[in-house]
């Protein structure tokens, strides 16, 4: 159903928003509540805790792979609503158990249930316009998304204050239930019967041979994969870098919140700017600054010992604004060949995305221990390696415009 006019609708984006921001809710809201989870569950080490959060990113990896591909054969609503039930089977799980590995296993299923309306947002997006107005559209649903997490964080030491942990998921049940109504009273199908691709058994296979002919849509998923590993790092070690290197518990909430709004201005002036500039350009400008910042941290901050508290927030500031520029064009930029295989298309860039962030969050992570120098290294090899990246594809591309 391709906008010809790409005309902005209001309810629309916030509507995309909503479906996306489950996601960042079952994420941000459960970081003040990590080491009472660890304690109840049985955690040893820390550094485990971390695996809370990186496993439901495994999860919204996986899932995508097989909500993408069924939404291109049976339509985009009723995977959403399949993606759901599986969500609540999930958040079950984990409100009722106190072993280490079911509640792993429990993260893992709530984010393969989320993946459905994560990717089919985006996939529901690319069904609706297209080139920059797309990447305008993307930004700023991907801005609302973003504002989550500057009150999740704070909504999840309130539950846990005044109530338990588990209170966390039952809330983020009521949120999305609420979010999904919404979802299935007033958003009509994207993709009409005409359009849809029949099921077979080797669906998935042909959408990704078709997905590898465009160079472009694995570059910039690749760099997506760069990206998002680099910042889950700090996802998942920010409480224990303010909580227990910094000791600044209390304040938690309020620093989450504050770095997330830089992430988010980014991203309206993104909304703001990428129609005139292109999303090509501003996102290659943006991966310069990101790794420009990262090798300055290091740089300056080589010994490991930690900076005052100010300093390393100017540093994370910049980083994440220089983020908020990245996201939403790179999938818009991966997207934009892929019209008609926009459910598969989704799927296979975010699940390539997100199952390579899994592993280098995990890794980096283990070594945040005592400083907060490994975030930094992590941030400025990939930054670098995306950056370079972007410079194959800008010489491949001078080279096509050369030829003809």
């Amino acid at each position: 159903m391709q906008n010809p006019n790409n005309k902005f609708r209001l309810e629309f984006v916030a509507l995309m928003a909503s479906l996306m921001s489950i996601v960042a809710l079952s994420i941000d809201a459960l970081l003040p509540a990590l080491p009472k989870i660890g304690e109840v569950i049985g955690t040893v080490n820390l550094n485990d805790n971390q695996l809370l959060i990186t496993m439901i990113f495994l999860g919204l990896g996986v899932g995508q792979l097989i909500f993408g591909p069924l939404s291109d054969s049976f339509g985009r609503k009723p995977i959403v609503y399949i993606g759901f039930v599986v969500f609540i089977i999930a958040s079950i799980i984990c409100v009722t158990t106190k072993s280490f590995e079911m509640m792993i296993i429990g993260r893992v299923l709530q984010g393969i249930g989320l993946s459905s309306p994560r990717t089919l947002s985006i996939a529901i997006v690319r069904d609706s316009y297209s080139g920059d107005y797309m990447a305008k559209i993307l930004s700023i649903v991907v801005m609302v998304f973003i504002l989550v997490p500057v009150i999740a964080p704070s909504l999840g030491q309130f539950l846990l204050n005044f109530y338990n942990w588990e209170s966390i998921f039952y809330v983020n049940l009521i949120y999305g239930l609420l979010i999904v109504l919404w979802f299935w009273k007033r958003q009509p199908e994207t993709l009409p019967k005409e359009k849809r691709i029949k099921f077979t058994s080797h669906l998935f296979i042909d959408g990704a041979k078709e997905f590898i002919k465009y160079n472009d849509a694995v570059a910039f998923t690749l760099i997506s994969g760069f990206v998002n590993g680099s910042f889950m790092v700090y996802l998942s070690t920010s409480q224990q870098i303010f909580q227990e290197q910094y000791d600044l518990a209390d304040m938690f909430p309020y620093i989450f919140a504050s770095l997330a709004i830089s992430i988010g201005l980014a991203t309206y002036l993104n909304s703001v700017f990428v129609v005139k500039y292109g999303m090509w350009r501003i996102a290659y400008l943006a991966t310069i600054a990101y790794a420009v910042i990262s090798v300055s941290y290091i740089v300056l901050f080589w010994s490991g010992e930690n900076p005052s508290i100010t300093i390393l927030l100017t540093f994370f500031g910049l980083q994440f604004f220089a983020v908020g520029f990245i996201f939403g064009n790179l999938r818009a930029l991966a997207m934009q060949p892929l019209g008609h295989i926009a459910g598969i298309g989704a799927a296979i860039n975010g699940c390539v995305s997100t199952v390579m962030a899994v592993p280098i969050a995990n890794y980096i992570g283990s070594f945040v221990s005592d400083s907060v120098l490994p975030v930094f290294i992590g941030f400025s090899f990939f930054g670098i390696l995306s950056l370079l990246t972007f410079m194959l594809l800008k010489r491949k591309k001078k080279l096509t415009t050369a030829k003809l």
